[in-house]
């Protein structure tokens, strides 16, 4: 691989690792509240969290493209042109990404039930202690899918990177993009290389998921 496609090798990694750690602090309370809630919103808020899964990846990065211009509501808020910078890249891919953190936890949430945190409770466990040293525990194959797939699942994405963050050597230009400018000049041989990377990586990850859900089943409570 060239320089390039390294420099694009390590900005998708950090991407997909910020992207992550994001959607975990954000996600864990939201998809705890999804598992358990008996709100009428539930329904409207489970279709928002899903909904990058079926719309259009070139659809949404229009969206957010405009939300953090310098015109855009995020934009205006921040003083700040956010389109085409990393920070934004970011911003795009915890959005592009949700489902695929927030879905597998709310799975394993919904499986380990309220009756040990609910044990914990009776022996004097704060809240955050119960959760951190009893439910999270039990869900941690939860956890680990949602790592997995959100890591894998922003490593190739294309759409949203390419509406949001363009491909700026770098700064936000991925290997999913490098790939495609390889195929646009007629690179092949380079295209080739960088694709079966992310074609094994890919298969490995869901390989990985696979085997974890077999031999580590979340028992419900």
């Amino acid at each position: 691989m060239t320089d390039l496609d390294l420099s694009a090798l390590w900005v998708s990694v950090q991407l997909a690792t910020t992207t992550v750690l994001v959607l975990l602090l954000v996600g864990t309370p939201l998809a705890w509240w999804l598992a358990h809630t008996r709100s009428p919103l539930r329904p409207a808020v489970e279709a928002l969290v899903a909904l990058p899964i079926v719309l259009p990846p070139t659809v949404l990065g229009f969206y957010i493209l405009i939300a953090l211009g310098p015109h855009g509501p995020f934009g205006q808020l921040m003083q700040l042109n956010l389109a085409f910078t990393f920070t934004g890249l970011v911003i795009a891919s915890v959005f592009y990404s949700m489902p695929f953190v927030i879905q597998p936890l709310q799975g394993a949430f919904e499986a380990t039930g309220t009756a040990p945190l609910e044990a914990a409770w009776s022996l004097r466990a704060s809240q955050w202690d119960a959760f951190l040293t009893v439910i999270s525990p039990i869900a941690l194959r939860g956890y680990i899918s949602a790592i997995v797939l959100g890591f894998a699942h922003t490593m190739g994405e294309f759409g949203v990177v390419l509406m949001v963050g363009g491909s700026i050597p770098g700064q936000t230009r991925v290997l999913s993009t490098t790939v495609f400018e390889h195929v646009e000049a007629m690179e092949y041989g380079q295209a080739h290389a960088l694709s079966a990377v992310l074609l094994i990586f890919s298969f490995v990850v869901l390989l990985a998921v696979y085997i974890l859900n077999r031999r580590f089943p979340i028992h419900a409570s």
